[in-house]
């Protein structure tokens, strides 16, 4: 991938829009990108080769499995959310992973030690991470309500059913009181289901 691809990747991602175009040819040097195709799996890696991602396009699946290898879908990324070691200590919980939800998604990478040198030599940016690291809680304490990014179809593709199963399923559970669901979010309104 060429350089100057990368600068216009890191470029439309707002943290790293205050860098100047120096610090952002710099770190053009070390940012990966990966082409990634439908239901690809993405490697968080460990303790060295710990990476962190940001959505460049399309969309993620963040899941986890539980002890019956269920799957728990923890949250669905787009355009400019981070995920991988957050915490950028090189320490992920091994049951999450990331997949990628649709064809042609581009994702970036940086290895931890590469972008924990970023934010140390970027005040900003690194106000700016934990920005978005905050907001990333604040999220997760609210997670009764979700942004719905899915139409029907993607929900009906998820699950291996049809558009119009989806479509009743939601309704019923919308009539019943238990579901709110608009374009915008999906929200769980009987409080036994997300306490």
């Amino acid at each position: 991938m060429c350089i100057e691809t990368k600068y216009v990747y890191l470029k439309s991602n707002s943290l790293f829009k205050e860098l100047d175009e120096t610090k952002l040819m710099e770190l053009s040097t070390v940012v990966k990108v990966h082409n990634l195709y439908r239901s690809e799996s993405i490697n968080y890696g460990d303790g060295d080769y710990s990476k962190i991602y940001f959505v460049v396009k399309g969309k993620v699946k963040i899941a986890e499995s539980n002890d019956m290898g269920d799957e728990l879908i923890k949250d669905i990324l787009t355009e400019g959310d981070f995920f991988g070691d957050l915490s950028l200590c090189g320490n992920q919980s091994v049951d999450e992973y990331a997949e990628a939800l649709t064809a042609n998604t581009i994702v970036c990478s940086f290895k931890v030690s590469d972008f924990r040198r970023m934010l140390q030599s970027n005040p900003y940016i690194a106000l700016s991470y934990a920005d978005k690291v905050n907001s990333k809680l604040r999220k997760l304490e609210n997670r009764h309500s979700v942004p719905n990014y899915l139409t029907h179809s993607d929900i009906a593709g998820f699950i291996s059913t049809s558009r119009q199963s989806v479509n009743v399923l939601l309704n019923e559970l919308r009539d019943s009181g238990m579901l709110f669901y608009n374009r915008k979010k999906i929200e769980l309104n009987d409080p036994g289901m997300w306490n």
